[in-house]
């Protein structure tokens, strides 16, 4: 094979790159060398025995070869690398390793798999390339049948081999796949577009990446980018000036609230540092499967450096910096005192509730009679307790039918205007919009001197996957019997977005299962109202644990993959499945 105009590529995402010619031609403990400077980790002395490994099972099995080879590329969605990968005519081969093992893991195979699927989606020169995902076990006494097997997308099934197998596995792929050969330096450097679910940022922001590492390299990561650092820089202020001040960030939907709100708190978690910051979300599931992702992950990562670590200890930590608001607010009526916390982002603060609803609740729950605070206010008056300085951050969703005793955005405004004069305002410019249902109490609240409207607090680009762009006008259509409408937005989203129709529950199943790839995660889920799914093995009274349900594998009865539990929409609020089979009976039908 030869490669026209080869040049060296320079990838700032790996942690070695070169030409297959530069890379057969240095020594071992030179690339070595390079890959232990660049690492952002200590390095351990087995990960140093894995890396020359590679590199000596590489060179000895590259020869005669030309294209690039990348040890250690950069997955931002996932916070993860690729051990390498190599560009060799018109193909990109993603390579795991397995270092000593004797078997192909299933867990190992969906690893390369996610690997070469997140390339595919989110890498903006391997849109339209061929994907090979290749996993080496060296020990392994024989490789798997070595069968080509291709997706629509040009993502191939992974190749299971031996170390004697590596090299007839690439030669095979380069035989009989065509195309254009790929110029490396303009792969090396193509923007990465990611679109990470709600879980796998959550971890990743954990694990010190920037919000701007883990997000779309276009106009919404410049915009996540310049929200969190005017919230950043207003923390700042606070505790520099002792002011306390309240920030109201809004954003279209899909735009990365949360995102914004979880970098918050993440790179303020340490308890001991003056400007601690808490992440409180009334959405019980969501705040139960993060601190359990969280924990995990971190629990693995620290032992992956050597370290042995307790996951109760561990836990204990990510519980300080996600917490139920429900659980802060019963704080505040045990302890007189303030929170340990200076600063507090409210997740969906639009859901907190009226005075009404607070006061029922405080005299059912609590035996507080005569309470006469709404929600937002008893939360302000709780972070008012500090004496030098405080910040809330509230995190507001636009467009959505308010539930019983939801107190809209206005109540925090009113609480603000009328009982705290002291508190300095800074409210996104687009809170004017009727859909934040903001109103009277905005106009109010615009005219205190310490009132400032500001643009850089709202989001205004859309951060959900780039399947799902028209999928909600689709579904808007739809739902208002919008029949041409329909017919055209599901054009636009049919080749990208498979949606099929079927009566038959089991044909359903087995759709989703055919259909997904890797680790992608899918579910049954049903609404809360869809009692006469039961002839059918479907009880949604039967509450499923949604931590299970999200977080544990395809090996766990009680997982999303098993498609026996489903899940109403109060357990999957702000969650995401990569498929989903939608249950529905007579709750869904027109009467």
């Amino acid at each position: 094979l030869s490669m026209p105009g080869h040049t060296s590529p320079s990838s700032l995402r790996a942690w070695y790159s070169a030409s297959i010619s530069d890379f057969l031609q240095a020594q071992p403990h030179t690339v070595l060398g390079q890959l232990a400077d660049n690492c952002d980790f200590a390095l351990i002395p087995t990960q140093r025995d894995a890396w020359m490994a590679q590199v000596q099972f590489l060179r000895s099995r590259l020869t005669g070869l030309c294209g690039s080879v990348f040890f250690e590329f950069n997955i931002p969605r996932m916070g993860r690398r690729i051990d390498v990968v190599l560009l060799i005519g018109p193909v990109v081969f993603a390579i795991e390793f397995k270092v000593g093992e004797h078997s192909f893991d299933h867990s190992a195979v969906d690893q390369v798999w996610d690997y070469a699927l997140d390339l595919k989606n989110f890498h903006e020169a391997s849109h339209d390339v061929s994907i090979v995902p290749i996993l080496i076990a060296t020990e392994a006494p024989e490789s798997a049948p070595i069968a080509l097997q291709r997706d629509a997308d040009k993502v191939y099934r992974p190749i299971l081999v031996n170390a004697a197998g590596f090299r007839e596995a690439v030669d095979v792929a380069l035989r009989s796949i065509a195309g254009s050969v790929l110029n490396d330096d303009h792969w090396s450097h193509a923007p990465y577009h990611p679109t990470p679910t709600i879980v796998e940022a959550a971890r990743a922001l954990y694990a010190q990446h920037s919000v701007e590492a883990i997000a779309r390299f276009d106009a919404g990561a410049q915009n996540l980018h310049v929200t969190s650092r005017r919230i950043e820089d207003l923390v700042d202020q606070a505790r520099e000036q002792g002011r306390k001040i309240i920030c109201f960030v809004t954003g279209v939907p899909g735009a990365g609230k949360t995102l914004v709100g979880l970098n918050v708190a993440t790179r303020r978690r340490d308890v001991d540092q003056p400007t601690h910051a808490v992440f409180l979300s009334g959405n019980g599931p969501l705040v139960a499967v993060l601190r359990e992702a969280l924990t995990r992950d971190e629990v693995a990562r620290r032992k992956k450096q050597g370290e042995k670590v307790r996951k109760g200890k561990v836990g204990e930590s990510v519980k300080a910096f996600i917490q139920n608001v429900h659980h802060f607010r019963d704080e505040a009526l045990i302890d007189s005192g303030p929170p340990i916390e200076h600063v507090v982002i409210f997740d969906e603060a639009q859901r907190a509730w009226n005075l009404k609803q607070t006061a029922s609740f405080m005299q059912r729950k609590k035996k507080r009679t005569g309470f006469s605070q709404s929600e937002p206010e008893f939360l302000i008056s709780y972070m008012d307790r500090h004496e030098d300085w405080a910040v809330i951050i509230c995190l507001v969703g636009g467009g959505q039918e308010i539930n019983t005793g939801e107190a809209g955005i206005d109540a925090w405004l009113d609480a603000v205007n009328t009982a705290f004069p002291k508190w300095h305002m800074y409210i996104s410019s687009k809170l004017t919009d009727s859909e934040y249902a903001a109103g009277r109490a905005l106009d109010s609240v615009r005219r205190r001197q310490d009132a400032h409207l500001d643009d850089c607090l709202h989001l205004a680009m859309s951060m959900r996957s780039f399947r799902a762009e028209n999928v909600s006008t689709f579904v808007k259509a739809l739902l208002d019997c919008e029949k041409q409408q329909a017919r055209e937005a599901f054009a636009t989203v049919a080749d990208r977005y498979p949606i099929a129709l079927t009566r038959d529950l089991n044909r359903a199943k087995q759709w989703v299962r055919a259909h997904a790839r890797g680790t992608e995660r899918f579910g049954m889920v049903a609404s809360s109202k869809a009692q006469r799914l039961k002839p059918h093995a479907i009880d949604i009274r039967v509450d499923i644990d949604p931590v299970h349900w999200f977080l544990n594998d395809k090996e766990d009865t009680r997982s999303s993959y098993y498609l026996e539990d489903a899940a109403t929409e109060f357990q999957v609020q702000g969650l995401e499945l990569d498929w989903t089979c939608v249950t529905w009976v007579g709750d869904f039908r027109f009467t």
